[in-house]
């Protein structure tokens, strides 16, 4: 397949580029960042133009997964930043895709969305069937699913990869946790009772691809290893994958006061999810249990 990626030099981005050309796919990569391209090959382009304004190219499919980093202080301003660049962004992606000629325009879209989508739901379980929550990622998660949906007007098929925590040696919190666990500086977050939902890079990546190719699959697709933790079980484990004690503790009232809304919905809230669609598609996880996935990135 020819297959359109946004985010393309980003943390999933970038290995999703990897595993999908070795496969034999061909990857046409797009980025708003300066970075080079993830894989250096002829049949790679990177055009470097905004995603909404894609130059209009024959794909197969577009795989989405641009959006402003949810890291740092909820201001108004970064608020702002992160629903222009996932709500707005996708509607005007959307948008652009319908000006294309039919038969350049891609057969199916995979649109980035998160875990978040089920607000706090304690410790009940939650599938892809569950409703949505409340709070600030679970509105940004349900606009930027009901953006992405307006592609099956043009006749596209369309998934939402509802992400959790994904834990890669290169990217996203994994480094910055295992400094701090390493310097024997990590502890749980709260009372430790939320739960979370976690996933291998290498999983996250297939799964993606997987979701691509099965053309029964639409809507919404966990990208959550089947193991959730609580807050307090992942650190521990990852203590005991580094060798460190963890006997540090950051209290809730901290987190609120010096990260604000960030806190709440991120580090003290959670969601008990399970891959239901990723196992109706036989996915197989090379690491569904958090001490296999901490033992194969320490």
């Amino acid at each position: 397949m020819r297959i359109g990626l946004t985010g393309a030099t980003g943390f999933i981005g970038s290995h999703f580029a990897l595993l999908a050309h070795g496969k034999g796919h061909q990857i046409v990569a797009y980025s708003r960042g300066s970075k080079g391209a993830p894989v250096a090959d002829e049949n790679l382009q990177q055009p470097r133009q905004a995603a909404h304004a894609l130059p209009e190219t024959k794909l197969d499919a577009l795989v989405h997964l641009s959006g402003e980093s949810l890291m740092g202080l909820w201001t108004a301003e970064k608020r702002d930043r992160i629903w222009k660049s996932r709500v707005d962004f996708t509607e005007a992606l959307v948008a652009h895709l319908g000006t294309w000629k039919e038969q350049n325009r891609p057969k199916v879209l995979l649109c980035a969305s998160g875990a978040g989508f089920y607000g706090n739901s304690g410790s009940a379980i939650v599938d892809e069937t569950s409703p949505r929550g409340e709070g600030f990622l679970a509105d940004v998660c349900a606009g930027w699913e009901r953006a992405a949906h307006r592609a099956e007007a043009l006749g596209m098929r369309v998934v939402s990869l509802r992400t959790g925590m994904v834990l890669g040696r290169d990217g996203g919190a994994f480094p910055l946790l295992r400094r701090v666990f390493g310097l024997g500086l990590g502890g749980r977050l709260g009372s430790g009772e939320q739960w979370m939902s976690w996933i291998h890079l290498n999983d996250a990546v297939q799964i993606i691809l997987k979701a691509l190719e099965t053309e029964t699959v639409s809507g919404p697709v966990n990208l959550c290893a089947p193991g959730a933790v609580t807050n307090a079980e992942f650190t521990r484990k990852l203590a005991e994958a580094l060798h460190r004690p963890a006997f540090f503790h950051a209290p809730a009232f901290v987190l609120r006061l010096l990260l604000r809304g960030m806190a709440e919905e991120m580090l003290l809230s959670g969601q008990r999810v399970i891959p239901r669609i990723a196992a109706e598609m036989g996915f197989e996880f090379e690491h569904a249990d958090i001490s296999g996935a901490f033992k194969s990135l320490v």
